[in-house]
């Protein structure tokens, strides 16, 4: 292959004073932890470096999930050139050399160029669109990496030439994988300096990461140097207080698979059923702030909108919704306020449980009576057979009624007259058993003049 205008990845040197993420830095796809849904074995994008056949594509995700790093590998194990940016400092100029120094090396020997641009949702339209007749020309294999959602930060000419695809943050036992290979790697590592880091504070240090791996080494890096300096050729072992002390912040006690989590979501969850918005401030702040998945909280908010405001207030799930789609939308640390808003929102609206308890009784019927077929006379009838076996027969049309209600049974026989909601007095319930009892007056009397 032609020698490459561009230097390669791995051409930049590695000292004793390189950062530790940076020493750490995969060389290959099966060195990468996380992202299997990509990387794989038989998945998209192992599957584009092992034939040689990279696009241009756009990759999503958190800070520290590896967008950088698998751009590098994508193009050391094709052997293709690679260019990177940062779209914080290049500028148009530098573009535009840059592509032109592309399509020479294009037109001389046929190779593409990677030209991988950090923070691709930085650049503004005019920069993007200098990308563009070299993609579509196949001068340049584009991977541009975003943490931002490329609908709204990538143009939408560069966007539809692109596959997107989502890095997920890292999870805690993968952030704990990366942190032990650091510790027992001797070369690139800190397996040279024999720190001895317990199970409790290496969970610890995963949690407070949140799913990125740059983070965690930083911290674990800084640490360990901090405990090396005070323990003057003692044994070597780093604990919680050492991890505050490179943090210069508490380390919150929280496990996000064991019982703290699910005591403080339910602390959370029982706060907002007492109307009480302070301490469900309280409770989200200990999550948030310990490194809980924001998505988890909004999900539960979603939860407690139906289960425990339901139709007393018809916003509340709206106002729950909102908040998911705001976690979505920003992510962190801005969508912690949203979040605080759906709580006080939930906190203060009127509560009732009917929907809950509804629900849950025709659960128990489906599951304990005999699951009979819905009444002959609301069934559909779209053949002559059904027709002449009673289907449909004896409907009666709600709009060609007076009141617009008929006194028609729509349940099983055997749960004739059953009823599953009982509206509270709260909120708009008020209003809706009023409702309720008019449209049983009406059938009254739809049935007295027949």
């Amino acid at each position: 292959m032609t020698k490459s205008l561009f230097p390669e990845p791995e051409d930049t040197p590695i000292t004793a004073e390189t950062p530790l993420a940076e020493r750490l830095r995969p060389h290959s796809l099966d060195e990468i932890v996380g992202q299997q849904h990509l990387i794989g074995k038989g998945n998209i994008l192992r599957m584009m470096v092992e034939q040689d056949q990279l696009t241009s594509i756009i990759l999503w995700g958190p800070p520290g999930t590896g967008k950088t790093t698998l751009a590098r590998i994508m193009a050391k194990q094709t052997s293709t050139p690679f260019v990177s940016y940062s779209a914080v400092l290049s500028g148009i100029k530098e573009i535009k050399a840059v592509m032109a120094e592309a399509e020479m090396l294009f037109r001389k020997s046929h190779d593409k160029t990677v030209v991988f641009v950090d923070e691709i949702h930085r650049f503004n339209k005019a920069q993007q669109d200098a990308f563009l007749p070299y993609v579509e020309s196949g001068v340049i294999v584009l991977i541009g990496a975003t943490t931002e959602n490329p609908s709204f930060e990538v143009i939408s000419p560069l966007l539809s030439r692109c596959k997107v695809y989502v890095l997920n943050p890292l999870q805690p036992a993968e952030i704990e994988e990366i942190l032990r290979r650091a510790l027992k790697d001797e070369q690139r590592g800190l397996g040279s300096i024999h720190i001895r880091v317990p199970d409790d504070v290496l969970n610890q240090l995963a949690v407070y990461a949140n799913g990125d791996a740059r983070i965690a080494l930083n911290v674990l890096e800084l640490a360990t140097s901090l405990v090396a300096e005070r323990s003057h050729g003692e044994d070597l072992v780093l604990s919680t207080s050492d991890l505050e002390s490179a943090l210069q912040r508490k380390i919150l006690q929280y496990d996000k698979g064991g019982e703290e989590h699910y005591n403080i979501i339910s602390a959370l969850h029982k706060s907002m059923r007492n109307s009480d918005p302070d301490a469900a401030l309280y409770w989200i702040g200990r999550m948030l702030e310990a490194g809980e998945d924001p998505i988890y909280i909004a999900r539960r908010m979603v939860r407690f909108a139906s289960e425990d405001v339901g139709l007393a207030d018809v916003r509340a799930l709206q106002v729950a919704l909102n908040a998911v789609e705001a976690v979505r939308l920003v992510g962190l640390p801005e969508c912690k306020l949203a979040l605080a808003q759906a709580a006080v929102y939930l906190s203060v609206a009127p509560k009732s449980n009917a929907l809950y308890t509804g629900y849950s009784a025709v659960v128990s019927d489906v599951q304990n009576t005999f699951n009979e077929p819905p009444p002959l006379h609301i069934r559909n009838a779209p053949t002559n057979l059904m027709k002449e076996l009673g289907y449909g027969s004896g409907y009666q049309y709600a709009h060609n009624m007076k009141e617009k209600v008929a006194d028609m049974e729509c349940l099983p026989d055997s749960l004739r007259g059953r009823q599953y909601y009982h509206p509270s007095d709260q909120g708009s319930e008020r209003r809706i058993r009023e409702i309720l009892a008019e449209i049983k007056e009406k059938k009254r009397t739809t049935k007295s003049t027949k």
